[in-house]
């Protein structure tokens, strides 16, 4: 039996959540390791683990990969989630066709998944943020997931006709897209009214058997950040500042 993979992070989403939902999707089993102390961070710092000294990191493969990106790339490449079907589709193409055809899905898996990413950005730190700035906040969310981030992909689904993002094959591009839609809706709850693409969408994919079961209670999909958690990580990280609403 192949060792499990091991998340080394705190009991709480953050940075890991994604690589969570990635690892999920593809069915893949992991272990985790939650920092609760200074003295076990330090210890990961001391043994010259982390390269620049962050978390998360992911002990997969003989190899304790650190940087968020980095991580969720091998780990979408590794379990099919990153254009693997049209890439077997091309072969019979030859090889510049295949390797072009292969270069486009993976940029445009890249450049929605880097979208998703700017979006999530706007949430990321909102637990650690003051009551009044949390307010201003969330308003920030839900203007540029509507304005900005939901008309494109809505006009993706819509342009192309077709259940995924790229390529027609489930992607790490839809399962970023899925966790920060139910990221938003955590915000306002209605926030998808205005795009029928995307509610589609969200029911499509949250159908999908692994993902449904990493959305059913007792997975390991963390729940919304509390104070215990933000406490958690000021008290590892020493992170003692004040954090300001974008």
């Amino acid at each position: 039996m192949a060792e499990k993979l091991k998340l080394y992070y705190f009991d709480g989403r953050g940075k890991m959540e994604s690589i969570r939902w990635l690892l999920a999707a593809a069915g893949v089993e992991f272990e985790e390791e939650f920092l609760e102390t200074r003295e076990q961070y330090e210890k990961l710092l001391q043994g010259g683990s982390l390269l620049f000294q962050q978390v998360p990191m992911v002990e997969i493969d003989g190899m304790k990969m650190v940087q968020t990106r980095a991580i969720l790339s091998y780990i979408a490449a590794k379990y099919n989630l990153y254009g693997k079907d049209l890439k077997e589709r091309a072969l019979g193409k030859g090889a510049s066709v295949f390797r072009g055809r292969l270069a486009v899905i993976s940029s445009r898996i890249d450049t929605y998944v880097g979208g998703t990413d700017d979006l999530m950005g706007f949430i990321l730190m909102f637990p650690f943020l003051s009551a009044e700035d949390k307010e201003k906040q969330r308003a920030v969310i839900v203007q540029k997931a509507t304005s900005r981030y939901f008309p494109a992909y809505e006009k993706v689904l819509k342009d192309h006709g077709q259940d995924f993002l790229v390529g027609n094959n489930f992607s790490w591009a839809d399962v970023h897209l899925l966790e920060a839609i139910l990221m938003v809706e955590e915000k306002k709850s209605d926030v998808l009214s205005g795009f029928p693409q995307l509610q589609a969408f969200k029911a499509r994919i949250s159908s999908i058997p692994t993902i449904k079961r990493f959305l059913e209670p007792g997975s390991q999909r963390k729940p919304v950040p509390d104070d215990k958690y933000v406490e958690t990580v000021r008290r590892v990280l020493c992170m003692y500042y004040d954090i300001k609403a974008n």
